[in-house]
């Protein structure tokens, strides 16, 4: 991660920064009064997030499916409640 950038030096550095993520492959955070608020990341890094959250609620499904005897999927919900 390079440095911190202030929110007011990343206003007037915007096409920089952008370059810096981009082609450079940085992670840019950008304060606000001293404190970090937001991070700026190229594409590929945020791919890679998304992936990472999508496999954390499989397996966190996965789980809950294992540990609720009483589970049910929706579709056995629909097809009780259309023979009722």
């Amino acid at each position: 991660m390079s440095d911190p950038v202030s929110a007011t030096e990343a206003r007037a550095k915007f096409q920089e920064i952008i370059n810096r993520v981009e082609y450079g492959k940085e992670r840019i955070l950008i304060e606000r009064h001293g404190k970090p608020v937001v991070a700026v990341i190229g594409l590929e890094d945020l791919k890679r997030l998304e992936a990472i959250e999508d496999a954390i609620d499989s397996a966190n499904l996965r789980q809950a499916i294992a540990e609720n005897e009483g589970f049910t999927t929706l579709e056995a919900v629909i097809t009780q409640h259309s023979h009722e």
